[in-house]
């Protein structure tokens, strides 16, 4: 189970800082360094996923999605300085207590 963690942290920070690189280029003007490092990145994050122990493709990006919520949250407070309200924080949860359902609630 802390592997697959370990691969769902992996592949959010790729996803949103790579993601993030390409918005600095496009909206703040940076150099295109920031465009081909974002590119490479967002590749790389296409295929962190496949670490994943699990073998269903569609139950491992379902739970993802949950995991690219919180940690979304979490880039906006500690990058763009945006402070999560209470929804913030409840939504992130509920994302998270969903990715536990999805992937390790007893079947």
């Amino acid at each position: 189970m802390l592997l697959s963690i370990l691969f769902f942290i992996l592949a959010g920070l790729a996803e949103i800082g790579g993601g993030y690189l390409v918005w600095l280029y496009m909206r703040d003007d940076k150099g295109p360094l920031y465009l081909i490092a974002g590119a490479i990145i967002l590749f790389l994050y296409g295929i962190i996923p496949t670490f994943q122990p699990e073998a269903s493709f569609g139950k491992v990006y379902a739970a993802y999605g949950g995991v690219f919520i919180a940690l979304s949250i979490l880039w906006g407070w500690l990058v763009d300085s945006l402070r999560p309200d209470t929804y913030d924080i409840i939504g992130g949860l509920v994302c998270i207590v969903g990715v536990y359902i999805i992937m390790y609630a007893p079947r």
